[in-house]
């Protein structure tokens, strides 16, 4: 047997010495160790001998936690079968299974590593840094929107407009329309709707085809007019939030991973491809393991719905069927508040924080609440009224009322022929009833309020370089102009 010498030797020096009986302190003080290893030397000396000193492996003999051989084995054929499943989704198909003792999330983690069936990559964030939210039954709400970049066997490209269930994560919707205009979205909404029952709310962000907030159009789109024909209440995301929809962008991510990569520019026809969609949403709502369900499919959760009401398939007449502008009935005069919403019979209504100050005209029609702004639609919701409110008269239309400026350091300007007055290098428009005007000019809020004869006329959000207002603060009258010399 082969035997390191060099630490072998001074531990049997060391053994020798206490054998000739030198204490157990001073050998441990001259070749630097504790007692407790000339100790343990002895003990290995006289069970083995020599050979006995050299260093030994810390690996257990047994490992009675090990994961079995078979177990192993069908951790790796299932990644085989899967190539997108992780330790997750095969833990919870050996639990299926009936495999015991089961395997933690880690050991099969490192097995897929070990088989070099999975790169290792750094850790995410933990889950307790994000934010979530959930409806506490189905049919509450659903998340809609329309994914894009399916491509047919001759490079057509397709959309694909999608909605699931906030609460349970069931599909409700998945269908291949060739363009993402108007009627096969409302289409698509009503296949869902026949198929599934009525939510109460569906949550969209602000696309053209779900609604009118930021279109030049004269009233609400055909999503809107169906949402409210089924008494659905349409919920719209802040602009630039893509997270509000997580839901469905999380399930866009799954199907693009787990359905488009075997089936994109493969079939001929949008028959084809919704055939093919169709078996896949199937299977994700039936037997996919989802992780937010405790590893259950989603139709087990969506199955516990309370009864649904039927949808109201008839499609409305298209828009451009409806009266122009000019012939909205009369309506009622808000201020919008500094959160950007409105009050309505005791209701709050979303305007948004652009018109935060601005005065509003609200004109209640069809179960719909307009609001315009200097006559342009700009936010469009169903009507709600509270519980113990019965059907209340829409009030005649009555002026604006006029509000005092909010006190403050203030600066006076002068308005420009344009109607335009200039603070801090940066051009707000006032109106050309005021050119040539002097006007009040303050920061209130992370807004520019502009006001004259101790009235608010116009309300602006921040777009000047906040590193100027000193300068313009420190000119509170403007810069002096300068004679001409003739």
């Amino acid at each position: 047997m082969l035997v390191e010498l060099k630490v072998v030797e001074q531990r049997y020096r060391a053994v020798i010495d206490v054998l000739d009986g030198m204490s157990v302190t001073d050998v441990a003080r001259r070749n630097g160790v504790s007692r407790q290893s000339v100790h343990a030397w002895l003990r290995r000396y006289a069970n083995g001998g020599m050979p006995a000193l050299a260093d030994k492996s810390s690996k257990p003999e047994t490992c009675p936690h090990q994961m079995a051989p078979l177990i192993e084995a069908r951790v790796v054929a299932l990644r085989r079968e899967h190539p997108r499943w992780g330790p997750r989704s095969i833990g919870t198909e050996l639990a299926r299974e009936g495999f015991a003792p089961l395997p933690g999330r880690s050991s099969i983690y490192r097995t897929l590593v070990r088989h070099h069936l999975l790169e290792p990559t750094q850790r995410k964030r933990s889950r307790a840094d994000y934010k979530r939210w959930e409806r506490s039954r189905s049919m509450e709400l659903w998340q809609m929107d329309v994914v894009g970049r399916f491509h047919l066997a001759d490079g057509t490209e397709v959309k694909v407009v999608t909605g699931v269930d906030d609460h349970s994560r069931f599909c409700v919707c998945a269908r291949v329309v060739a363009r993402a205009t108007a009627r096969p979205v409302c289409e698509a909404l009503q296949w869902a709707l026949e198929a599934h029952g009525v939510p109460n709310q569906i949550l969209t962000d602000n696309g053209k085809v779900f609604t009118a907030r930021f279109g030049q159009g004269p009233g609400p789109v055909l999503f809107d007019r169906i949402c409210a024909n089924n008494g659905i209440r349409h919920l719209l995301t802040a602009p630039y939030a893509p997270t509000t929809t997580g839901k469905v962008e999380r399930f866009h991510r799954t199907m693009r991973s787990d359905f488009l990569v075997d089936h994109d520019r493969v079939h001929h026809s949008m028959a084809a491809l919704q055939r093919a969609l169709d078996r896949w949403v199937d299977e994700y709502n039936t037997t996919r393991p989802h992780q937010s369900l405790g590893d259950r499919p989603p139709a087990e959760r969506f199955a516990l719905a309370a009864e649904h009401r039927a949808a109201d398939l008839e499609m409305p007449p298209h828009i451009a069927d409806e009266a122009p502008l000019g012939e909205r009935p009369p309506g009622v005069s808000r201020w919008v508040d500094q959160r950007g919403s409105i009050g309505l019979g005791g209701v709050r209504y979303r305007v948004g924080a652009t018109f935060a100050g601005e005065p509003v005209e609200v004109v209640v029609r069809s179960g719909l609440v307009e609001v315009l702004h200097a006559g342009v639609l700009v936010a469009t919701h169903a009507e709600r009224r509270r519980a113990t409110e019965g059907t209340t008269p829409q009030r005649a239309a009555r002026a604006g009322r006029w509000r005092p400026p909010t006190t403050g350091t203030a600066v006076t300007r002068r308005v420009d022929g344009g109607g335009t007055v200039s603070f801090a290098g940066a051009g707000y428009r006032v109106g050309r009833s005021w050119a040539r005007q002097v006007v009040g000019v303050a920061i209130v809020a992370g807004s520019v309020q502009i006001s004259a004869h101790g009235k608010v006329i116009r309300v602006h959000a921040i777009r000047h370089d906040r590193t100027k207002e000193h300068g313009a603060f420190a000119t509170p009258h403007g810069r002096p102009r300068k004679d001409r010399v003739a």
